[in-house]
């Protein structure tokens, strides 16, 4: 299958797209859409795409890819997509776990398509996706073809990739950027693009000679790499842009349009041909002028061929972030499907008008066809208005006439049975794509929208996370610590010399993880559980899905970005019996108060990632040492934001698949709000320390314990409170 797939902001970009050759349509509606801001469908007009979509033997998705709250899931989800479910809607784009699972119980046969925004980097998240349902995954748009094909390899979910359009900076669905500095989430399709702002950047201590943007990647454009792509196991082509204009849409699509129809072609000429793939590629051309058109439509500074090749590099970027649009329009005609139609007049006999599409036909009756009492109705005639369809979405290929001579019939019977006939005829095809939708049972309805009864429970335990051995090593010697999630080689030397003071030690696990983990690293993994270390921190759904199929996944203390927004989501990960889950960064402190906290564990210090990338500002704009270490960029207001360089994520000399995380300019902290982390009941509490040096750790330490052990006076410190307070729309 090789599925064309475009988006539609508006009711005309639906319309262009389907006109212009796409295979299916994906649109958001009034809720839930990772577009907020785009026009959108409203319920009827989505209706409306969907029956026009199956019409055109086309197919219409569904965006619900954002983050659900609990009170949303349980009010809003199942009254919002019942709809467009019983109309025949053909899939829904999900980001949320607790959402794919709501929608697989409520909504059955609903085909389930796991979004790019659940950040899916491996086969081991596929088949967790797989086992809860989803029937195609849009894994992480960093993914190279090695890794794309490897996936399809290993798993027979549908595989939807990006092709064109613009890239995000960040790894989709780990992005806090927007959101911790606006308070406009992307997890709610409300993305202010920060990455499309200028920074200056630094490095030791010396500022770089101006602003730039230093996140704002080109748009994607892989109409070369085509056959490549094809050939690697994906099946479904997916342009982005539901923001951008409807002549946007139309022209991308011609032109992709054309090139797979290629691709088709030569796979034809070429079957079964030993070495079919390398003719294909070698057979393979575009041309120059749609290369152009496809500038003309929208260009920021010219185009990459993404992540596909490459794993990152300054060739990727707009640094100047120049958009270009010269092309404001693109005409399309008007597609109309083809039917076959047969009208019977013989005189003194009721008229017959027959009309047939494929396997649909539909036989009308209507009026007596007369002998002419003075001029009789001509062939032609008769043609031309059978053949006046308007703007219905037919055309007669095929029209047979049989008559006899000198007969009348009024013209308005053969409009009447035309219109009726063609009304009857798009119904039938309808017919076949709707669904009853099930009796809803009570029990299904989830607590968790109610608000949890509160004590004061004191002295939850305190962990605190490291990501360096002097980070480490302060964090030893605080006996107020109930454990330490730490580097690999920290928890093997603590363990070996027996130094942890009965604190619990889990290994900090890489924030994103592609491919295997090295065998080395498993093997020494399996060595400290049985020297008692006690488990895995957890930062990607990736790592989670390979821990739990070798049966570690009550190993597993989960990172916020795991998100758990609602009960749904909780439930997947209690289910797979993880010790503790992360209490969500977004929700603020009344939301958290109807959230039941007591398998979770809420951060109350620390720099919040705002993005992790697999492109990396030290090697765009100096070069590359594979030695990690720190970089930083100043936004307009004089903010500095402190990047970090993840040269060897599993820290064994390899280097393999690198990545910045940006940390926010001032560290989240809970400290004089103590009283309400405490009333939120979680099972434990957590400090999180990134880029502070060892000093700065005791302090953190000291000022926390005091606090939240012994209950005195909090100090004045300089946090940001996140969105404790505020939350997000």
């Amino acid at each position: 299958m090789i599925e064309l797939l475009a988006p539609a902001g508006s009711y005309e970009s639906f319309l262009g797209a389907i006109y212009a050759g796409a295979d299916a349509v994906y649109a958001g509606g009034e809720k839930f859409g990772a577009r907020a801001y785009a026009q959108n469908f409203r319920e009827e007009e989505l209706l409306a795409a969907i029956d026009e979509a199956h019409i055109y033997g086309k197919k219409l998705y569904l965006t619900v890819n954002t983050l659900l709250k609990n009170q949303e899931m349980e009010k809003l989800l199942y009254e919002y997509l019942a709809p467009f479910y019983e109309r025949g809607l053909d899939g829904v784009i999900v980001q949320d776990l607790g959402v794919l699972r709501f929608i697989r119980r409520n909504f059955p046969g609903l085909p389930l398509h796991a979004s790019t925004q659940m950040t899916v980097t491996g086969i081991h998240s596929v088949k967790l996706l797989e086992e809860e349902g989803a029937s195609r995954v849009v894994p992480a748009r960093e993914l190279s073809l090695k890794e794309l094909k490897a996936i399809h390899r290993a798993s027979p979910l549908e595989l939807e990739v990006f092709i064109h359009g613009a890239l995000c900076y960040c790894y989709s669905g780990q992005c806090l950027f927007s959101s911790i500095l606006g308070g406009r989430s992307g997890n709610r399709g409300r993305c202010a693009q920060p990455c499309r702002l200028p920074y200056q950047p630094s490095r030791d201590g010396k500022t770089y000679k101006k602003s730039t943007h230093l996140l704002s990647p080109k748009d994607l454009c892989a109409l070369k790499l085509l056959p490549e792509i094809i050939q690697a196991g994906c099946s479904s082509f997916k342009i982005e842009g539901r923001m951008k204009q409807a002549a946007y849409t139309s022209g991308v699509v011609s032109v992709y349009r054309k090139y797979l129809d290629r691709y088709l072609e030569l796979e034809r000429q070429f079957q079964g041909k030993p070495d079919q793939e390398e003719l294909i590629k070698a057979a393979y051309q575009t041309e120059e002028e749609d290369e152009r058109l496809l500038q003309e439509l929208f260009s920021r500074g010219g185009f990459n061929q993404g992540y596909y090749k490459q794993h990152n590099g300054p060739w990727m970027m707009a640094f100047e972030n120049e958009k270009k649009t010269t092309r404001e329009t693109f005409e399309i005609r008007k597609k109309q499907e083809k039917i076959k139609g047969n009208l019977i007049l013989f005189s003194e006999s009721p008229a017959i008008l027959e009309v047939s599409f494929g396997k649909n036909q539909v036989t009308l009756t209507d009026g007596l066809v007369q002998k002419a009492q003075k001029q009789p109705v001509t062939r032609e005639r008769i043609l031309e208005q059978m053949n006046k369809l308007g703007n219905t979405p037919f055309c007669f290929e095929e029209f047979h006439l049989e008559m006899d001579e000198n007969i009348f019939i009024p013209m308005k019977v053969l409009s009447r049975m035309r219109r009726e006939a063609l009304e009857q005829l798009q119904e039938q095809i309808l017919s076949s794509y709707r669904r009853i939708l099930p009796v809803r049972e009570e029990h299904q309805k989830l607590s968790g929208n109610q608000s949890v009864p509160k004590t004061r429970v004191s002295s939850l335990p305190l962990y605190a996370s490291c990501e360096t051995r002097e980070q480490f090593a302060a964090c030893l010697k605080c006996r107020e610590l109930a454990g330490i999630y730490g580097p690999l080689s920290c928890i093997e030397e603590a363990l070996e010399k027996g130094v942890h003071n009965e604190k619990e030690l889990y290994l900090l696990l890489p924030r994103i993880v592609r491919g295997e983990i090295p065998t080395e690293i498993l093997s020494r993994m399996e060595k400290a559980l049985e020297k008692g270390a006690k488990g895995f921190y957890v930062s990607s759904l990736e790592a989670f899905g390979a821990l739990w199929e070798r049966g570690w996944s009550s190993y597993c203390v989960m990172d916020p970005s795991l998100y758990t927004w609602n009960r749904e989501a909780q439930v997947f990960f209690g289910e797979k019996s993880v010790l503790r889950d992360g209490v969500p960064l977004e929700l603020n402190y009344k939301e958290l108060l109807h959230r039941d906290n007591h398998s979770s564990e809420l951060m109350i210090y620390g720099y919040l990632p705002l993005m992790v990338s697999a492109q990396c500002v030290r090697k765009n704009l100096y070069r590359c040492t594979r030695e990690g270490g720190r970089v930083y960029m100043k936004d307009r207001k004089g903010k500095k934001f402190p990047v970090v360089c993840v040269c060897d994520p599993w820290q064994n000399g390899e280097n393999q698949k690198c990545y910045n995380v940006i940390y926010n300019h001032l560290p989240y902290g809970l400290l004089a709000e103590w009283k309400q982390a405490e009333n939120l009941q979680p099972a434990s509490l957590r400090m999180a320390f990134t880029v502070e040096n060892q000093a700065e750790v005791k302090k953190v330490l000291k000022d926390f314990t005091d606090t939240y052990k012994y209950e005195t006076e909090p100090p004045a410190r300089d946090f940001t409170k996140g969105h404790f307070k505020r939350g997000v729309e």
